[in-house]
Protein backbone atom coordinates (compact mmCIF):
# COMPACT_ATOMS: atom_id res chain seq x y z
CA UNK A 1 0.00 0.00 0.00
CA UNK A 2 1.54 3.62 -1.33
CA UNK A 3 0.52 6.18 0.91
CA UNK A 4 -0.13 9.56 -1.40
CA UNK A 5 -0.41 13.32 0.33
CA UNK A 6 -2.46 15.93 -1.61
CA UNK A 7 -1.09 19.26 -2.12
CA UNK A 8 -3.43 20.81 0.96
CA UNK A 9 -2.27 18.60 3.01
CA UNK A 10 1.44 18.38 2.84
CA UNK A 11 0.96 22.77 2.95
CA UNK A 12 -0.51 22.25 6.38
CA UNK A 13 1.81 19.38 7.69
CA UNK A 14 4.80 21.53 6.72
CA UNK A 15 3.46 24.01 9.79
CA UNK A 16 3.30 21.31 12.13
CA UNK A 17 6.18 21.04 15.22
CA UNK A 18 8.37 18.06 14.97
CA UNK A 19 6.99 16.50 17.82
CA UNK A 20 2.74 17.20 15.80
CA UNK A 21 4.34 15.41 13.48
CA UNK A 22 5.36 12.46 15.03
CA UNK A 23 1.94 12.11 16.52
CA UNK A 24 0.61 12.02 13.06
CA UNK A 25 2.71 9.39 11.42
CA UNK A 26 1.38 7.25 14.26
CA UNK A 27 -2.01 7.72 13.30
CA UNK A 28 -1.18 7.44 9.89
CA UNK A 29 0.26 3.83 10.36
CA UNK A 30 -2.84 3.46 12.52
CA UNK A 31 -5.32 4.30 9.33
CA UNK A 32 -2.92 1.87 7.47
CA UNK A 33 -3.39 -0.80 9.76
CA UNK A 34 -6.98 -0.36 10.07
CA UNK A 35 -8.57 1.26 7.31
CA UNK A 36 -11.99 1.48 8.72
CA UNK A 37 -10.68 3.50 11.88
CA UNK A 38 -12.23 6.71 10.28
CA UNK A 39 -15.81 7.21 9.72
CA UNK A 40 -17.44 7.13 6.15
CA UNK A 41 -19.03 10.52 5.13
CA UNK A 42 -22.16 10.15 3.62
CA UNK A 43 -23.98 12.64 0.55
CA UNK A 44 -20.93 15.00 -1.19
CA UNK A 45 -18.63 13.21 0.67
CA UNK A 46 -19.00 10.58 0.13
CA UNK A 47 -15.95 7.25 -0.36
CA UNK A 48 -14.00 9.99 2.11
CA UNK A 49 -13.47 8.84 5.58
CA UNK A 50 -12.65 10.91 8.69
CA UNK A 51 -10.56 10.27 11.60
CA UNK A 52 -10.44 12.21 14.69
CA UNK A 53 -7.35 12.65 16.87
CA UNK A 54 -5.73 14.88 19.42
CA UNK A 55 -2.40 16.79 19.49
CA UNK A 56 -2.21 18.45 22.64
CA UNK A 57 -5.42 19.88 23.40
CA UNK A 58 -6.59 20.60 19.71
CA UNK A 59 -8.40 17.90 18.16
CA UNK A 60 -7.62 17.53 14.28
CA UNK A 61 -9.82 15.47 11.89
CA UNK A 62 -7.80 13.66 9.38
CA UNK A 63 -10.12 12.99 5.92
CA UNK A 64 -8.31 10.24 3.60
CA UNK A 65 -10.10 7.86 0.88
CA UNK A 66 -8.76 5.14 -0.95
CA UNK A 67 -7.76 4.77 -4.60
CA UNK A 68 -7.70 1.34 -5.86
CA UNK A 69 -5.19 -0.42 -2.94
CA UNK A 70 -3.55 3.13 -2.30
CA UNK A 71 -4.43 5.23 0.29
CA UNK A 72 -4.36 8.94 -0.38
CA UNK A 73 -4.45 11.98 2.50
CA UNK A 74 -6.64 14.81 1.63
CA UNK A 75 -6.92 17.51 4.15
CA UNK A 76 -6.08 18.11 7.79
CA UNK A 77 -7.17 20.12 10.58
CA UNK A 78 -8.96 21.36 13.08
CA UNK A 79 -12.90 21.39 13.06
CA UNK A 80 -13.74 24.80 12.34
CA UNK A 81 -15.23 24.98 8.58
CA UNK A 82 -13.68 21.99 8.49
CA UNK A 83 -16.35 20.13 6.45
CA UNK A 84 -16.94 23.31 4.22
CA UNK A 85 -12.98 23.43 3.17
CA UNK A 86 -13.42 20.02 2.19
CA UNK A 87 -16.07 20.21 0.28
CA UNK A 88 -14.68 22.63 -1.20
CA UNK A 89 -11.32 20.93 -2.26
CA UNK A 90 -12.90 17.76 -3.78
CA UNK A 91 -14.90 19.90 -6.27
Amino acid sequence: MKIFQSRSFERKVKKFTTQEKNRLDDEVKNIAENPTIGAEKKGDLKGIFVHKFKIEAIQYLLAYRFVGDDLELIMIGPHENYYRDLKSYIK
